[in-house]
């Protein structure tokens, strides 16, 4: 039986992702550092197997003893809209991120899997995917996590807490993205958030 670590709960993969966790019978127990304390009605846990622990993600590294697990799953990530300015949107989805592969090489967890971004590049003259891809480098040149993966969605589709605009227009028009985009194009395609949260627990070391 295996322990999970999740970052992000309350997010769309967050939360679809911590549903299908708490299923699993290969995972006994699921913790998920927050910010505030869950909304039981969010998730179905018969097995007693949900752990949150609120936590200040600006000292996450007090936190360290929890990334002891089997997995650590970072869902973490905002808007530059919802953060307020690109510096605040970096701390979430750079720095949070990469403090968090810190802790789960320090504290030789089995694996880490964190949500990027299709697109992603450290030279992208698009701010959040520049920030995405210099993310990716810097997790990867990482030394002593050998077992890190990054799972690089589209535009997420899923019943969200928030309205996200273009995520918004994604839902409504799928089925056309679906018929447009093929071949090379076919990675470019909304996703839903199910299936991030399964190509992420597909990508751990098991």
């Amino acid at each position: 039986m295996k322990t999970a670590l999740v970052l992000g709960a309350t997010g769309l993969v967050g939360r679809t992702l911590v549903n299908i966790l708490l299923q699993d019978r290969r995972y006994s127990e699921v913790i998920c550092l927050v910010r505030k304390p869950l909304q039981s009605k969010l998730f179905a846990d018969p097995h007693d197997k949900l752990k949150p622990v609120v936590v200040d993600f600006d000292s996450l590294q007090d936190y360290q003893g929890y990334f002891g697990v089997d997995h650590v799953y970072c869902c973490l990530g905002t808007t530059i809209k919802q953060a307020g300015s690109k510096a605040a949107f970096r701390r979430v989805d750079f720095e949070y991120v990469h403090i968090a592969a810190q802790l789960t090489r320090a504290q030789r967890a089995g694996s880490f899997v964190w949500i990027s971004s299709v697109g992603a590049d450290a030279h992208s003259g698009n701010f959040y995917l520049r920030v995405k891809g210099e993310l990716e480098n810097a997790i990867m040149r990482m030394t002593q996590l050998p077992h890190a993966a990054a799972v690089r969605p589209s535009l997420l589709l899923g019943e969200r807490n928030e309205s996200r605009t273009l995520e918004d227009i994604a839902q409504k028009t799928a089925p056309v993205w679906k018929l447009l985009m093929q071949g090379p194009l076919k990675k470019y395609r909304p996703v839903h958030a199910v299936d991030v949260a399964r190509n992420m627990m597909a990508r751990q070391k098991w």
